[in-house]
């Protein structure tokens, strides 16, 4: 069976972490982790993943931060998931690049519509990849 691609997970919070990597593998991506944004944005750039998940409050560097530099070398959809539930927050979010916007705390199936949105399905490559339709 093939993969829909890989998924890079930009979170520092290790159970919202691994709870999308279960909700994220359970609909077909490989799935990398980076517990903070420096990680985050040399691992989008070595591995350039088909999708990226990014928290705003991270350790090292702000969220808004992590998107510009992953945007500078990726077209991959990027779905912010933050605490941060302003309007303005949001604002800034997709002007910095994110694709989608979901605030914490989220149900499972919100974060898999998402995701389904932004990556559908399509036949496999030549790689074993889910195509993007």
């Amino acid at each position: 069976m093939g993969t829909r691609g890989l998924c890079l997970v930009i979170e520092d919070d290790r159970d919202i972490r691994d709870l999308l990597a279960l909700i994220l593998m359970r609909i077909g991506f490989d799935v990398m982790g980076s517990a903070n944004g420096a990680e985050g944005v040399a691992a989008a750039w070595e591995h350039r993943p088909d999708l990226v998940t990014v928290d705003l409050n991270l350790p090292d560097m702000d969220g808004l931060d992590v998107a510009r530099y992953v945007r500078a070398r990726s077209e991959a959809p990027m779905l912010f998931i933050t605490a941060r539930a302003e309007v303005d927050d949001e604002m800034a979010g997709m002007a910095s690049g994110a694709s989608a916007y979901l605030t914490k705390p989220f149900h499972p199936r919100q974060v898999t519509e998402t995701v389904n949105r932004l990556c559908p399905v399509g036949p496999l490559t030549a790689h074993g990849r889910q195509q993007r339709v």
